[in-house]
């Protein structure tokens, strides 16, 4: 047995000595550390993913039933110094809105069953307003990037407040479409390779938009099954490391497809669980680098997917990415209404 740099003890195969456990205590120590360590430069650093640090980090203690551990009105209290003037959040207190901080902004207050705390109306007008109209092209911010990200992103903002219909729906879903490729897959927009993540983004914003039905099930499926490697865990496209948050990406999309059952769930807990800090808390990328609560999010949430039996874990919704429970109070659960009666038979 060894130390790996950065974490607990590892076996010399590479796995944690903890490998078969989920830490709970030790993760929700770590969550709670993260905004103490303000005397280092990475805390700074990450300031613009700061609101997002939040929501990743909320998700895990939801899963895990730790949810009490942060204190609500204070998480509140922060996402709410966030939203702009526009109606979008930004990243950290007087930062620029931009989509993907805005949508963790929504699910921090989903999750607490707050969302009446913001003017709905003016988040709407934000998501709007980064639409073009015409092409149906959705941009992150006001600068204009677009990516199928923001596909689904924009569509699932709406859901929150039941407001889908207030953009072209069929022009994102035209976008997404032009974005799947030959193997079954979708890239990051139109000709851009297959990646696990923006296959993800763009299932997702179908799911939602009630439009499955257009994809190849068989081809992707065969595609993302393929993601799974000799150690356990999933790679993000062929030729390319596993990787713990692939956890997430695949196994969500493998779940609306109805096809988790096409890897080796057992293979795929061994591997994350692997990933685990046994000292410090946490779970990194893979056994022996550094844990970041991004990864220690998506592992959870891949231990929810794969139906792990080692701790009673809360079911996490695999297009919203928060436990089932808080997206069936929130009316959102109708996306399974929409997948395609062949897949059921």
């Amino acid at each position: 047995m060894t130390e790996a740099k950065g974490q607990g003890p590892v076996d010399k195969d590479g796995r944690g000595a903890d490998s078969g456990r989920l830490l709970v205590d030790k993760h929700v120590e770590y969550i709670l550390s993260l905004d103490k360590r303000q005397e280092e430069i990475e805390y700074w650093m990450t300031e613009h993913l700061r609101i997002s640090g939040i929501y990743w980090g909320l998700v895990a203690l939801s899963l895990m039933n730790k949810q009490q551990a942060l204190d609500k009105e204070e998480v509140i209290k922060y996402v709410l110094s966030c939203q702009n003037s526009d109606g979008g959040f930004g990243g950290h207190t007087n930062h620029d809105s931009h989509l993907l901080y805005t949508m963790s902004a929504v699910q921090i207050l989903v999750i607490y069953n707050e969302l009446n705390r913001i003017d709905g109306a003016k988040v709407i007008s934000y998501v709007k307003s980064l639409q073009d109209p015409i092409t149906g092209e959705v941009s992150g911010d006001s600068w204009g990037e677009k990516d199928t990200r923001f596909a689904f992103i924009s569509l699932a903002i709406l859901s929150f407040f039941n407001a889908i219909d207030s953009i072209n729906v069929d022009g994102v879903v035209e976008y997404v479409e032009k974005s799947m490729n030959y193997d079954g897959g979708f890239g990051s927009e139109p000709g851009g390779e297959s990646h696990s993540a923006q296959i993800f983004t763009c299932l997702a914003a179908l799911a939602i938009a009630g439009k499955l039905q257009i994809i190849d099930r068989e081809r992707l499926s065969r595609w993302l099954a393929e993601r799974q490697l000799k150690s356990g865990g999933l790679n993000g496209r062929p030729q390319k490391l596993e990787d713990v948050c692939y956890s997430w990406w695949v196994l969500s999309s493998l779940k609306i497809l109805d096809r988790v059952h096409w890897v080796d769930k057992d293979r795929l807990c061994e591997f994350i669980l692997s990933a685990q800090d046994s000292v410090g808390g946490g779970i990194a990328d893979r056994p022996g680098d550094m844990a970041d609560v991004y990864h220690t999010c998506f592992g959870i949430a891949g231990l929810s997917l794969a139906g792990f039996k080692g701790y009673n874990l809360e079911q996490v919704d695999p297009v919203y990415c928060m436990p089932v429970s808080v997206v069936k109070r929130a009316g959102l659960r109708g996306w399974l209404d929409a997948v395609p009666k062949s897949w059921k038979e």
